[in-house]
């Protein structure tokens, strides 16, 4: 015979006894980086030789942020802690799971500056939070499409970028998202293996995997917006691209550890010499309410993803990012990290050219025009499912179209730094003289910025010759 009274005591204490030795996840902050092992006099030591490149030739000089976590203070928190997932050299901390107990013994060590909260629980499956997860007088004369995608890349002018021999060969793109499903067994995909064009894969939200191919299939419809190279199905940009893919987002839950798991992507794949990041991820409400961001905090310079994605430009990184979804909401505005500076946040129009009603819209806080640029987003066509190409919306699927064509720009004027890239692209976008916060500077389009740019330098030589 069942005691009740016995029997809901003894779940009271089991209850208590949860609660006392919860494991959360927590960054915890240094407050100095000695180091025994790495110098900066020898880059290699840290970071591919093609890192070192795109340094030298964006004449960035290395700093203490290139530097890893001092190892001295990795041996001394790993006796604290239940695990450490990974670190982060550009903010100089370490996410750790730990109880309540052992965070506050980690606060006693004179070398710890601080630790922050950065999600309840360890890998909770309970919570469901998830996202998802001009124009003007200028016009395109649009010739009769057989394919549905020939409309969303004619209005970049893939064709033409095609036809001039430009996929994107020889540029890294590194893809930050949910995870890549069916990217393996998708066929207009398959050419990515079979040709070793994927450069590395990791997963941050469960640290020491490589397995992404997993999860959600809205990294995998992002990729193939940049990686397709099916005639039937879907040709996209920068199909001779290589890629880096990283899990950075949880689609389980919502937490400031994403932002974490994000700049730590964007970390490991400056390493690798990555040269465009895609991003189609965007922050403001969490699990916890605590950790929400206000319209305030979409200045640039407060929401941590957004001062890695700036912290990732200032390293030569062209950083594309989703403006958000909130357009039809009561937030309306971006989100983060689209308010970055140095960046390229891309909004969404319609197939006739009308804002999309979802496309987050600006200004910053502080006043700076976003996005920057937009493209169709609208009903875009693209691969997630094994059984064939399908269609979505969202700034999530406009972002990876422009990265694409940022790609084959790049690999047409290997000699731009990334700033002369992303204002090149701005420059000679649809509406370039006359921006505002539902559309940015426009569309951008190949044949407009490449055959201006070159025109520019002929006519530049012609002037040398003159005088």
């Amino acid at each position: 015979m069942i005691n009740y009274k016995t029997f809901s005591i003894l779940l009271l204490l089991i209850g208590l006894c949860n609660i006392s030795i919860a494991q959360d996840r927590y960054a915890v902050k240094y407050k100095y980086k000695p180091q025994e092992t790495y110098s900066l006099e020898q880059p290699g030591e840290f970071l591919t030789q093609k890192a070192i490149d795109r340094r030298v030739r964006e004449k960035i000089a290395f700093d203490s942020t290139d530097l890893p976590v001092s190892e001295k203070y990795i041996r001394q928190i790993q006796e604290q802690v239940d695990q450490i997932q990974y670190h982060s050299k550009w903010f100089n901390s370490s996410i750790v799971v730990a109880t309540s107990d052992q965070v506050a013994a980690l606060e006693a060590l004179d070398f710890v500056d601080n630790i922050e909260l950065v999600a309840r629980g360890f890998y909770d499956d309970s919570h469901s939070a998830r996202k998802e997860s001009f124009l003007s007088p200028w016009r395109l004369r649009l010739k009769k499409r057989e394919r549905a995608y020939e409309f969303q890349n004619e209005l970049l002018g893939i064709p033409d970028m095609h036809q001039e021999g430009f996929t994107g060969k020889g540029i890294t793109i590194a893809v930050f998202d949910g995870g890549f499903l069916n990217v393996e067994k998708i066929p207009a995909l398959r050419h990515l293996l079979e040709n070793d064009r994927i450069l590395a894969t990791r997963d941050f939200v469960l640290p020491g995997s490589d397995n992404v191919f997993r999860t959600d299939t809205h990294g995998t419809g992002s990729l193939s917006l940049m990686a397709a190279n099916d005639e039937g199905s879907l040709i996209s940009g920068g199909y001779n691209s290589n890629f880096i893919l990283c899990i950075t987002e949880d689609v389980r839950s919502e937490f400031r550890v994403e932002e974490y798991n994000w700049v730590r992507a964007a970390e490991f794949s400056d390493s690798l010499g990555v040269d465009i990041i895609n991003s189609s991820l965007g922050y403001n409400v969490f699990n916890d309410p605590e950790m929400n961001y206000s319209k305030g905090d979409l200045d640039g310079k407060t929401a941590l993803i957004t001062r890695g994605a700036t912290r990732a430009a200032e390293k030569g990184i062209l950083v594309v990012t989703s403006a958000g979804n909130e357009g039809g909401g009561n937030w309306k505005t971006v989100t983060a990290p689209a308010d970055a500076e140095g960046i390229l946040s891309i909004g969404s129009v319609t197939n006739n050219l009308n804002k999309s009603s979802f496309s987050s819209t600006g200004p910053t806080a502080d006043g700076r025009i976003k996005p920057e640029l937009t493209t169709l987003g609208s009903s875009v066509s693209l691969w997630r499912s094994t059984t064939g190409v399908g269609t979505a919306s969202g700034t999530s699927f406009s972002a990876p179209q422009v990265a694409a064509l940022a790609a084959g720009l790049w690999e047409a004027m290997p000699h731009l730094t990334k700033k002369q890239l992303a204002e090149l692209m701005i420059s000679t976008a649809s509406l370039a003289n006359d921006p505002d916060n539902d559309f940015g500077y426009g569309i951008p389009n190949f044949s407009r910025a490449f055959y201006g740019a070159v025109k520019e330098v002929a006519e530049k030589e012609e002037e040398k010759i003159v005088q």
